[in-house]
């Protein structure tokens, strides 16, 4: 008997995990991605793309942990750097953009340059997309896939998800420390009254970066050497059947130095209707190490963790 199959199955995003943002030891990378291996994430984004000096993964490493990870049955994606200074820099993004065998992350407007034309490419949510327009102009020069900035709201992804290109995916940035600002300065090491150029390589000391705290001792920002995060965590579980709704492609999750697995597994079952979105956020409750925002995705200031429409969204899924 053949089976019926003219009701379609229910869309599901994929999961995706974005790179490591923080400077991990080479045996700790590995480490990770050896279990990444057996996680049930679609799509994995590979190396560094907040500073040039963190080398102790080689580029032969990074290619190493691809091919592993793609026999595993993984997409994976080459990420670049995303503030470039050095001509160093420059040829080391040359070098990302012409491997033959993956995709590439552009985490900047250099990287989209040397990408246009010649193949498809992903833009990460470093890459400033606030239009309809600017989607068009990328999708002619080869974007397969777009990531939103992650200040943008739940009304500005839905105009740019429904207005984009054919054959243009759309990714969002669902959980992990948001990545807020680059500069040519270092925090770390200014921290720790270091120049730049002699940083002592201070962040493997934070492998999930330095906290900055205020005069009243509250968690304000993290220093990840160039880079500058939220202190909470980004949560968006609760709006998962938005996205599902709205069939966006994919669903990032920002890796952390532990955990991450498990919040992998959290939002798997999640989508799999194996575990709802309030008790999964419950879960995720365990895996935060400086609570929780939502509130850009709401219009909100960032750093908001928007009670009201927790209730709401609550209230709606019959959740206590």
């Amino acid at each position: 008997m053949n089976r019926d199959t003219s009701q379609s199955k229910k869309f599901r995003p994929r999961l995706s995990l974005g790179p490591i943002l923080y400077y991990w030891s080479r045996d700790d990378v590995f480490s990770f991605y050896q279990g990444i291996a057996e996680a049930p994430v679609d799509i994995v984004y590979l190396g560094e793309t907040v500073c040039s000096k963190r080398r102790v993964v080689r580029p032969d490493d990074w290619l190493e942990l691809a091919t592993m990870l793609q026999q595993a049955g993984k997409e994976v994606v080459l990420s670049s750097l995303t503030l470039l200074e050095a001509n160093s820099e420059l040829s080391a993004l040359q070098k990302i953009c012409n491997n033959d065998q993956f995709m590439v992350e552009a985490n900047d407007m250099a990287a989209v340059q040397m990408m246009s034309g010649r193949k498809n490419y992903v833009t990460g949510p470093s890459v400033n997309i606030y239009n309809s327009r600017t989607l068009d102009v990328l999708a002619k020069s080869g974007l397969k896939r777009w990531t939103l900035p992650v200040e943008l709201s739940k009304e500005t992804l839905t105009s740019l998800h429904h207005e984009r290109p054919d054959g243009v995916e759309t990714e969002v940035f669902v959980f992990g420390r948001l990545p807020l600002a680059y500069s040519a300065r270092c925090f770390t090491a200014r921290a720790h009254n270091l120049p730049k150029d002699d940083c002592q390589f201070r962040c493997l000391d934070y492998p999930d970066g330095l906290m900055l705290r205020t005069r009243e001792d509250e968690s304000f920002l993290v220093l990840n050497g160039i880079q500058t995060q939220s202190a909470k965590t980004h949560n968006l579980v609760r709006d998962i059947d938005d996205f599902i709704d709205l069939e966006v492609d994919v669903l990032r999750i920002s890796p952390q130095s532990g955990n991450t697995e498990q919040v992998i597994n959290i939002f798997h079952d999640c989508l799999n209707e194996k575990m709802t979105a309030c008790d999964a956020d419950i879960e995720l409750q365990k895996y935060m190490m400086t609570g929780e925002c939502d509130g850009y995705w709401h219009g909100q200031a960032g750093m908001d963790n928007t009670a009201t429409a927790r209730a709401s969204i609550d209230k709606q899924r019959g959740c206590a």
